[in-house]
Formats: structure tokens, sequence, C-alpha cells
């Protein structure tokens, strides 16, 4: 069992080591420009017509979806930063959260000029702009909202016991490493069915269904290390944003928006409790010393 814990978080270590450097980043950059520019020059081609008869149906005529696929791929990209930031912090990876969701809602804001024929006219944009607007403003309102909840982070370790915190994250990283996987298999479960049938699903909400039953691991786990009142209801409480947000996905416009920014401020909220009681706890202990 040692054995394959050790194997395992060398596995995530390297992994993580692989996707933060500095030669990743730019690689991540050179793809998202080249993908979203050969995104616009495919489109492009299609519209004079010039694609092979067998390609044609899969290449459509509008180049906003040049930017809804460059912006897909930027999110796909971003919710491996999510899983890597789960070893680190449960706050980390819930603030990580919100900054994708308040990017799906200004990719939906993007989406809807797919539907629009070129050169957009207000006659078209007229009965969409109420849910872009609502979905751009949402995003600024999670955007503002996980700054705040950023700044009101105070990180504390779960426990004073060095072996015990060390046990702990490779809990952490063992987890993330089986959700990496899984997310893997979502993506290309989705691709599969794009080229066969075009039928795909959202592997967003997919994934935040999979990080719901990955926070509720997490706090069963941490009470091996500490069963302390205030770090299991934080780490549940975190739990319960997640499952917000993944309602958030499956409601109609302008309620999906308002759902994901309550949680965002219902963690705030959170936040700003559990770092009250944590103080006046440590103040009081201070006292009794």
């Amino acid at each position: 069992m040692h054995g394959f814990v050790t194997a395992a978080v060398g596995c995530f270590d390297r992994l993580q080591r692989a996707w933060g450097s500095a030669h990743q980043q730019r690689a991540t950059g050179n793809l998202l420009v080249g993908s979203f520019l050969a995104a616009l020059a495919a489109i492009e081609v299609s519209r004079h017509g010039w694609l092979p008869a067998p390609l044609a149906p899969w290449v459509p005529v509008n180049h906003f979806h040049a930017v809804d696929f460059a912006l897909t791929l930027l999110l796909v990209l971003e919710v491996i930063g999510v899983v890597f930031s789960l070893a680190h912090s449960v706050s980390e990876s819930v603030g990580k959260q919100f900054e994708i969701f308040s990017l799906i809602l200004l990719r939906h804001s993007f989406k809807a000029l797919t539907t629009f024929e070129e050169p957009v006219g207000w006659a078209q944009v007229q009965p969409a702009i109420g849910q872009m607007a609502s979905d751009a403003i949402g995003a600024l309102l999670v955007f503002a909202g996980t700054l705040l909840f950023d700044r009101l982070q105070r990180h504390r370790p779960i426990t004073a016991d060095v072996h015990e915190r060390e046990s702990f994250i490779a809990a952490k990283k063992i987890v993330a490493l089986v959700l990496l996987a899984c997310f893997v298999a979502i993506v290309l479960n989705d691709a599969r069915h794009a080229l066969g049938d075009g039928k795909t699903y959202n592997f967003f909400a997919a994934f935040y269904t999979l990080l719901i039953f990955s926070d509720v691991l997490l706090v069963l786990i941490s009470l091996r290390h500490s069963s302390t009142y205030p770090v299991v209801f934080r780490n549940s409480g975190f739990a319960v944003t997640t499952v917000f947000l993944r309602l958030a996905f499956t409601a109609p416009p302008h309620l999906n928006a308002a759902i994901g920014f309550g949680a965002v401020l219902f963690a705030c909220g959170l936040t700003m409790a559990y770092n009250g009681f944590t103080r006046t706890s440590a103040t009081a202990d201070a006292g009794e010393g």
C-alpha cells in the first residue's frame, strides 16, 4: 500500500511540475492562438465552399464559432489547473471553480453570436441581447466575488502534526490524480461522440458532478486528521458551493448566473465566519496560556 501511495504521489508531482513549467505555459498560449487562427481559416474556406465534400458538413460558416472553439479549449486547460490546485488547498480549488464558471458565462455570451448570420444586424441580436447581458453581468459579479473570496483566505494547516499533514496532502494528490484521469476520459468520450453521431454533452457539467464526489471524499478523509467542528463545517460548505455551481449548469438563462453568484457569496460568508471563529479561538487559547 505504501508503495502505491509513493508511486501515485510521484506521478502527480511529475505531472504538476510539467504543467506549471514556463515551457508548458508558452506551449499552451501557442496552442490557443494557433487553434483560433486555424479555426478562423477553416471557417473562411468553408464559407467559400472550398472544402472537400466529406469535410464540409463538419465546418461551420459563422466566424464566431472560432471564438467558441478557442474559449472551450481554454476552459478545458483551466479545468486541469483546478485538478492540480486540489492538492494544494480545498479553498484554492473552490476559487478556481469560480474562475471557470465565470469564463463559462462569458463563453455563453459569445456562443449566442454563433446563431446569427453574418454580417450581424440588430434585428438578429435583439431577441438574444437579454440573455447575453445576463451572462456577461453574471460573469462580472462572479469575477468580483472570486477576487473577494481569494483575499479572505487565511491558509492554516489542518493539523499541527507534520506526518499527519503529509498524509493528508498525499491523499489529496491521489484523489486529484484519479479526478484528472476521469476528466480526460470524459473529454475523449465527448470527442468520440462528436466525431461519431455529432451528439455531445456538457462535459463541464459532468466534471463538476465529479468534483462534488471528490469534495465529499476529501471531507471524509480530512476527518482522519482533524474532526474539529469549524474545519468539518468549512470543508462541507465548500462542497455545497460545488453543488450550487453544478445546478447552475442546468438552470435556465438569468437564473444560472444568479445561482453561480449566490454560490460565491455563500463561500465568502462561510470563509468570513470561519476566519472569525478561528481568530477568536486563537485569542482565547492565548489568554488561557
